[in-house]
């Protein structure tokens, strides 16, 4: 279960440009929380918002009960959480969420990541290096400013692979090309993780479901309360087996979904029931 504490910041680290890397005092969280998991948080030192935010819990630490964010400080909310001195504290729920499940038995990790959507797949890395596997990780942005995270990947020993929209670093276009190529050499052993931009969520799907590969998404629809009150971060689910498309809170049944089964903006069904024949959609 979710425990809500005041976080006290243990450490700031402060990145290129508007990023940086947090890390909170959080027991339960640092005993707790697996990858895909995030938080709900908000400064104390600030009022507004009124609502905590959501993030992806990025690395943990037992030994010193920590926790750390990875986020890029874009509104008043993660900005309020950027401005803190080690020693303030920040009302933390969590962890939350459904993580993101292991590949099944001599399957190879696949990881897409999408600027700050990186976040959690270093704790997954982690996870996936301690079974003794080693993931391979395409990480992709607008510009190599949006790779942040590429030292601290690279010290993991990973496959890494990076794609920029303007060339600036790794393959020039969209991190879903050089997924594909990948996966065409031996898609029955891949399985697909990708978190990041709806687009590119959406481009991931399709690319998985041209190559006959399961993957699984984290979505980041907007949160309120994070454990499925609010009602306002659902989304639409459609299985292959299901008439209609349902309604999925991404906080509590998420926000890890398998793409297959997301009805995504612009489309009336899902590709798993696309599979089937299926016409229907959100009404």
């Amino acid at each position: 279960m979710a425990e809500n504490l005041d976080a006290p910041l243990v450490e700031r680290q402060p990145l290129t440009g508007a990023y940086v890397l947090l890390t909170f005092r959080h027991p339960h969280i640092a005993h707790t929380a697996r990858a895909g998991q995030f938080v709900m948080i908000k400064a104390s030192t600030v009022t507004e918002p009124l609502l905590r935010r959501p993030f992806s819990i990025m690395t943990v630490d037992p030994l010193h009960d920590t926790f750390s964010l990875f986020l890029k400080a874009v509104g008043p909310g993660s900005r309020g959480l950027a401005d803190l001195r080690p020693g303030e504290v920040a009302p933390c729920l969590g962890p939350l969420g459904q993580p993101f499940p292991d590949p099944p038995a001599g399957h190879d990790a696949v990881l897409v990541a999408g600027g700050y959507g990186i976040a959690p797949f270093y704790l997954f890395t982690q996870q996936r290096l301690r079974a003794g596997a080693l993931p391979h990780v395409f990480y992709g942005g607008r510009t190599v400013a949006d790779l942040q995270l590429l030292e601290q990947f690279g010290r993991l020993g990973v496959s890494l692979k990076t794609a920029t929209d303007d060339g600036s670093a790794g393959h020039h276009g969209r991190v879903t090309e050089p997924l594909e190529q990948h996966l065409a050499r031996s898609p029955e052993r891949q399985t697909v993780y990708a978190s990041g931009p709806d687009p590119m969520l959406h481009a991931v799907a399709h690319v998985a479901e041209r190559r006959g590969v399961t993957a699984h998404v984290s979505l980041d629809p907007w949160m309120g309360c994070g454990v499925g009150t609010c009602l306002g971060c659902v989304v639409w689910i459609q299985g292959a087996q299901d008439a209609a498309p349902h309604r999925r809170c991404a906080c509590t049944e998420g926000p890890v979904f398998e793409a297959s089964e997301v009805v995504w903006r612009g489309e009336t069904v899902s590709f798993a029931r696309r599979a089937r024949g299926g016409r229907s959609g959100p009404a």
